[in-house]
């Protein structure tokens, strides 16, 4: 399982701005190329860990001010299919 759990965080750590439209888009959100550019930096490099439930709200607080709070709210939705 651990191994599992560093591969997805490993995924969220190294996103692209295509592949998170491209997850927008297969699980019914909408995010703007403006908006997927910012919250894919703001996600690159950081080390997080979205199956902690603390970091992953801190995550969704500042997507939140990147994006607004719907988007964050459909982010937070997709990270938890992830950590499902």
């Amino acid at each position: 399982m651990k191994m599992i759990k560093n591969m997805v965080n490993f995924k969220v750590n190294m996103i692209t701005s295509e592949e998170l439209l491209k997850y927008a888009k297969q699980f019914n959100f909408e995010v703007s190329k403006d908006e997927a550019e910012k919250i894919a930096t703001y996600l690159r490099g950081k080390n997080l860990d979205i199956f902690d439930d603390r970091i992953r709200s801190q995550i969704i607080r500042e997507v939140a001010k990147i994006s607004g709070p719907k988007t964050a709210k459909e982010l937070n939705k997709l990270f938890i299919q992830f950590t499902k």
